[in-house]
């Protein structure tokens, strides 16, 4: 083993010097794409940040109202002629109508697509719309709200423009004496940014990329992804977030391997061939040493397996030739019989394990057996043990068959299945029980599959009712056409998927009444879900027909509004007295007062204030009486 061992941790020190090395050279490669990443980030950060605090004081002069429309549009020109990235700028009003807009000429694509007086706030709404009206959806609305809400700058996420260019928004909320008046937008293209804020050294080394939150790319310092070359891709990817716009844009910076692989290096390949080649032939000695104590190992354990897995079967496993001479028999079939191996082994028929009452019956059995002819599911037969109690058992035969391919005896096999029938013989009884009860209950019991929507049990009174289909089941549980169960092509798709079988079996069934039109029948309808004897899930439907009952109601209910009618007329006719009783007084006195005014008018024997004061009498007569009607309108509504 020493020269093995030698070989192993020489190729071993090889494969570790190589790979230290590689990965040496990989970390210097991740370090500088990861700070180029970082620069790259910093500069669009700072950008950013001194551009929001320019629109935060501008924001301010427009909310306090410090500057007026021109002045915005002045301002609004200077801004975007300084900063290149800047697309548009607007100022959107509380209910998100635009009242100003100056597009950036550094965008002249963008300048073509957009004509007054679309909103620039609104690039991905549609065609353009009339000035005045605003837009309900989309990132720029999102942002509108955020905005308002939060009563801070908030950035958008990214999405194309009208001009098929990838941009954001920041909309800074215009708050004037703590109330909410709008939003100054200003609208950024990411190829802008990318091009104008990123060094040019940076860009020489490594591919920098704007991405958005669904790994698209926005803008790219390459022309064309080398990535989309499988040989060309990236081996160092490093992504930063781009503060503070928080928008799920990233900065990624890729870069990629330019030493040899360790795959193609010459060195390192003779090296590992040199070492195979002296470890193939150690190996080759070593196998050559080894091959007839394994040969010899291997004949043990083989044995022994095979007697542990005989000795621990608890199938009766019997051996014969073909004239029915026992010639094996494992110790299982010894415990099941109560015989010992010396006592079956060389036995011809009958054997001792065979009932006295049916000799005539195991032999012809037995004839059968080595004729070849017993069925493939097996046979089932009475047996004795050696203390004369009997069992039931099956025997399966299989032929025996030596090296050459010759026909040499037959292999049986024999289980007890005494516990197996009267296990089976207590399930026949029981279901024979269950059914008779289910057939006489008066109320229609049907059990449908949820998955396949099959009638899995209907008992006589749903048979009486409704047949034999499903259409009975899915009127009952509240459907038209159709079982209130989803049926699909594929079975492993429902729309109960996802959701655990038990917890739906213990939910306790509810209970609601249905009227079936073909019948005229109301029946009270018990649903639940349970699990199928075959593990499907199925829903249960137990319906009592509740006809008469249901027919009783509505009759009481009939009488009983009759009761109520005759109530509210003599209701009404009290009211209408009292009503005509309060209204007499004050309408009395507003006529007295009127018939008076114009007495004196006529006369001329008024003067204004007695006329005002007359006035003022008739006004409260009138409010009296309004507020009757009012106290009137109050009752009845209750």
């Amino acid at each position: 083993m020493a020269p093995l061992l030698s070989v192993l941790l020489f190729l071993a020190a090889i494969i570790t010097s190589f790979w230290y090395l590689r990965n040496e050279e990989f970390e210097r490669e991740s370090e500088s794409v990861k700070r180029d990443t970082e620069v790259a980030q910093q500069q669009i950060r700072l950008r950013l940040i001194e551009n929001q605090e320019q629109l935060v004081r501008m924001a301010r002069e427009v909310a306090t109202k410090a500057i007026d429309l021109d002045e915005f549009n002045g301002q609004a020109v200077n801004f975007a002629r300084e900063r290149p990235e800047i697309v548009s700028l607007s100022w959107l009003t509380a209910d998100e109508t635009v009242r100003a807009r100056h597009v950036s000429p550094n965008h002249p694509g963008e300048l073509l697509m957009r004509q007054e007086p679309v909103p620039s706030a609104r690039p991905l709404m549609g065609p353009p719309e009339p000035k005045g009206e605003n837009l309900k959806t989309g990132e720029p609305a999102w942002a509108f709200a955020a905005a308002r809400d939060l009563r801070q700058p908030v950035y958008s996420r990214p999405f194309d423009s009208a001009g098929s260019m990838a941009v954001f928004q920041i909309q800074v909320p215009l708050i004037d004496r703590s109330a909410f008046s709008g939003t100054l937008v200003a609208e950024y293209s990411v190829e802008a940014l990318l091009r104008y804020f990123v060094p040019a050294e940076v860009t020489r080394r490594h591919a920098i990329s704007l991405v958005d939150g669904n790994d698209r790319v926005l803008a790219s310092s390459v022309s064309r992804e080398p990535s989309s070359n499988p040989s060309r891709r990236p081996g160092f990817v490093q992504a930063v977030p781009l503060a503070p716009s928080d928008n799920g844009i990233v900065v990624r910076g890729e870069g990629w391997r330019t030493s040899i692989g360790l795959i193609g290096n010459t060195l390192f390949w003779m090296v590992v061939a040199l070492s195979a080649l002296t470890l193939w032939m150690l190996l080759g000695t070593w196998r050559h040493m080894r091959r007839r104590s394994q040969m010899q190992s291997t004949l043990i354990s083989e044995t022994n397996f095979r007697r542990a897995m005989e000795n621990s079967m608890l199938t009766g496993m019997r051996a014969m030739d073909l004239e029915g001479r026992i010639s094996y028999v494992n110790p299982a079939f010894c415990a099941m019989t109560g015989f010992t191996d010396a006592e079956l082994i060389g036995r011809l028929p009958p054997y001792p394990y065979w009932p006295i009452e049916k000799l005539e019956e195991n032999s012809r059995l037995l004839q059968q057996e080595l004729q070849g002819r017993s069925p493939a599911g097996g046979i089932e037969i009475k047996v004795m043990r050696k203390d004369g109690l009997l069992f039931d058992a099956r025997m399966y035969v299989s032929p025996l068959i030596d090296a050459k391919g010759r026909q040499t005896g037959w292999m049986t096999s024999m289980t007890n299945i005494t516990e197996a029938k009267r296990i089976r013989d207590q399930l026949s009884a029981s279901h024979e029980r269950f059914t008779t009860v289910l057939e006489g209950l008066e109320a229609a019991v049907s059990v449908v599959s949820v998955a396949q929507g099959e009638v899995l049990f209907a008992n006589r009174s749903y048979r009486l009712w409704f047949g034999a289909e499903g259409r009975g089941h899915a009127l009952l549980a509240g459907a038209e056409e159709n079982l209130t169960v989803r049926r699909e092509a594929d079975d492993s798709v429902d729309s109960f998927g996802g959701l655990p079988t038990q917890q739906l079996t213990e939910v306790a069934g509810d209970a609601r009444e249905v009227f079936v039109e073909p019948l005229q029948k109301w029946f009270d309808v018990r649903a639940r879900y349970v699990q199928w004897t075959d593990g499907r899930l199925a829903q249960m439907l137990i319906a009592t027909d509740v006809t008469a009952r249901r027919r009783a109601e509505e009759q009481a209910a009939h009488q009983a509004e009759k009761a109520q009618v005759t109530s509210r007329l003599v209701t009404m006719g009290e009211m209408a007295s009292s009503v005509a009783h309060e209204l007499n007084q004050p309408l009395t006195a507003i006529t007295n007062y009127c018939n008076g005014m114009v007495s004196r008018v006529k006369a001329d024997a008024i003067n204004t204030p007695d006329l005002i004061a007359a006035l003022e009498k008739t006004a409260r007569q009138a409010q009296r009486a309004g507020q009757i009607i009012h106290r009137i309108r109050a009752f009845v509504k209750r």
